[in-house]
Order: structure tokens, then sequence, then C-alpha cells
């Protein structure tokens, strides 16, 4: 660990926002220390994706934390629910969608306090996202603010007054379009990122579900063609 830099601990999914977040945070002077899920999600694709934007960006470690929420299953990503497709945006501007996974980021962020404590860090990031997001509730600022406030109760170093927890949120008021003009700049590799729900066996992304919908949208107000492979010719394909 560099003696310049404080640790971070990195939520990773393999994602745009993710990818942006990880070089974001390295970008600031942290040394992160990448962390992401194999929790039985139908879109596995992301664990190839998170390993390589892990690589590219030169993180230390990444870890890659097993836990099966298939064993519960309620949401479209942990069980044998269809995923939606072709939803207007009003659709996705309303209500919690089947492809929320019951308590997942608290979950995840749990997880990570964990392994920060070790690591000796008091910063946690995530790329949660309030403006272009499917209407998951942990996704929003109120439970960011209530689980930063969970970490310097429950922690060791939050106890004894040795640190103080934060919880880093930097997308988490911009579009997707913002998101990847930011990454560009800071030289994020896109095309080595993953996003679709419903990924065909081949890991090409479906195009209609909310999460490509959402992430063409980003690239197109951008400017910008979208580099990963899509199933369909009816998306505009990246030379």
């Amino acid at each position: 660990m560099s003696a310049e830099k404080r640790p971070a601990v990195v939520l990773v999914s393999g994602g745009l926002d993710s990818a942006t977040i990880l070089a974001m945070a390295k970008a600031a002077g942290f040394e992160p220390f990448a962390m992401s899920f194999d929790y039985g999600q139908r879109h596995r694709f992301e664990l190839e994706a998170a390993r390589k934007v892990c690589e590219h960006q030169q993180v230390p470690k990444h870890i890659v934390v097993p836990i099966d929420l298939r064993a519960f299953g309620g949401s479209a990503l942990t069980a044998d629910i269809d995923v939606p497709k072709d939803r207007t945006d009003d659709a996705m501007g309303h209500g919690i969608p089947i492809t929320y996974v019951p308590a997942r980021n608290t979950v995840f962020l749990s997880l990570a306090l964990g392994w920060a404590e070790v690591l000796g860090a008091s910063d946690l990031f995530i790329g949660v996202n309030a403006v272009d997001y499917s209407g998951y509730p942990d996704c929003r600022p109120e439970f960011v603010a209530a689980f930063e406030q969970l970490a310097n109760l429950a922690t060791k170093s939050g106890v004894e007054g040795t640190a103080r927890w934060t919880v880093h949120t930097p997308l988490i008021h911009w579009t997707k379009a913002e998101i990847i003009t930011a990454g560009r700049k800071l030289g994020v590799d896109y095309s080595l990122t993953h996003s679709c729900y419903d990924p065909d066996s081949a890991g090409r992304s479906c195009g209609h579900c909310d999460s490509c919908q959402l992430r063409l949208k980003g690239f197109r107000e951008a400017g910008e063609i979208d580099p990963i492979a899509y199933c369909s010719s009816d998306f505009p394909q990246a030379d």
C-alpha cells in the first residue's frame, strides 16, 4: 500500500458507473481496493467485466465475494422471473421494478465495511445514482446517509473516535451522459464494462432491459456510440 495514499474500498460491479467511480477514487488520491460479488445473479458476465476493469485501472487488490442470494430469490436477477423489457421512461421512473434485489446494497456495503476495517480504511465508494436509475430504494441519498451513520455507530474505529466513516457517492446526482463524459476524461475504457440484466450466452447485451436502455440513452446524450456488443443490429454497433 502506498504510504501517500489512503485506502478505500470501492464496490465494482463491472458496469459503467462502478468503472467510473473506481477511476474517480484513484484520481482523488485513494488507494482503491475493489470488491465485487458473485451473488447468483443471472448476469454473471459482469464479474468478468469487473475483473477486466480492475486490471485496466491497475487496482492493487480485487476480491470477489460469493453470496447466494438465489437462496431466497425475490428478484428477476436472482430467481426464474422474466426481466422486464422495453419499458417506457415513464414506467422506469415510477415504482420499484422486479429487478430490484432485496437489500442488495445494504448487504454489499456491510461487507465492504468489514473489509475496510481490516484494511484500516474509513472510506467506501459506491456508484449509486438517483437520476438515471430504475427506482431502487437503495440508490437514494437518504439510504446512503443512513448507512454512513450506521458505519459510524457499528465499527470499532467509529466508537473509539479514531476515524470518521464516509460513503462516497460521487455519481448520485449525475445523468448517465455526465458520468460517461467524466469517465472518458479519466481514461475509463467502457468497452470493458457490462450493464445488461439479460445477456445472451455470449455475453452480448439485450438492449431492451432497463439497464441497457439507460446505458444507451447515456451514450446517445454524450454524443457517443456504446462500445460494447449488442444482440441486435437495431442498436448502433461500435467498430
